[in-house]
């Protein structure tokens, strides 16, 4: 009889690890979007872009939350004089997000 309940736990343990990959990488592709975006609206590119880019994926690995990176843009657009608010900022990263999951779903898939 406990056969079939830990059959169905394991089960329910392999999603929810499933889904936490799943949301992690959307979460991880949503930041790179992000920085990618901010270092195009600074008007960086080439190697100066990636290594912004690197540089805010870092705060990531570092245990950053949303309102960190989003206030680590917004500073990077007031030194640069841009008039982006931290609200829009927050709009933009929620945009990203779903451009995000449906990437990660996409590879997912294939």
């Amino acid at each position: 009889m406990s056969g079939g309940f830990d059959e169905r736990e394991k089960g329910m343990e392999a999603k929810w690890a499933h889904d936490e990959d799943l949301r992690f990488r959307a979460v991880t592709r949503r930041n790179k979007l992000l920085a990618q975006w901010a270092a195009e609206s600074i008007g960086l590119h080439g190697p100066e872009a990636d290594a912004y880019v690197a540089t805010v994926l870092e705060l990531e690995v570092r245990g950053a939350r949303d309102e960190d990176l989003v206030r680590k843009i917004h500073s990077d657009f007031a030194f640069r004089s841009f008039a982006y608010s931290e609200h829009f900022i927050r709009r933009k990263m929620e945009e990203l997000a779903l451009e995000a999951t449906s990437q990660v779903m996409n590879e997912t898939k294939a």
